[in-house]
């Protein structure tokens, strides 16, 4: 945005807020508290939000470590299963070994 543009906007914001400020339905006063009761509403709505993005990433690290916990599970098995399954094979060929001697 230009000088010009900008030295535009602001007057045209400047007489906005000013054509308001004397048609306003309001007073001073009123125009006031309903002001701070929106920030009021804005600010429990902020925290709100951030109370219930907790919970959700909370829930959500919940799962991932439950995934977690459940992939380590099957991991472990797997490992388990493959020192039965070699265990099982050198007896074999132990006992393989003897009986051919």
């Amino acid at each position: 945005m230009d000088k010009n543009g900008l030295s535009s906007f602001l007057l045209g914001l400047g007489v906005g807020v000013g054509i308001g400020m004397l048609l306003a339905p309001k007073s001073g006063q009123e125009t006031r508290e309903f002001l701070r009761s929106k920030a009021g509403e804005g600010a429990d709505y902020v925290k709100n939000r951030s109370t219930d993005l907790k919970q959700t990433a909370s829930e959500w690290v919940d799962k991932g470590k439950d995934a977690i916990g459940r992939q380590k599970e099957h991991l472990n098995d797997a490992m388990e299963a493959g020192r039965q399954a070699y265990r099982e094979t050198v007896n074999r060929e132990s006992q393989g070994e003897g009986s051919a001697s």
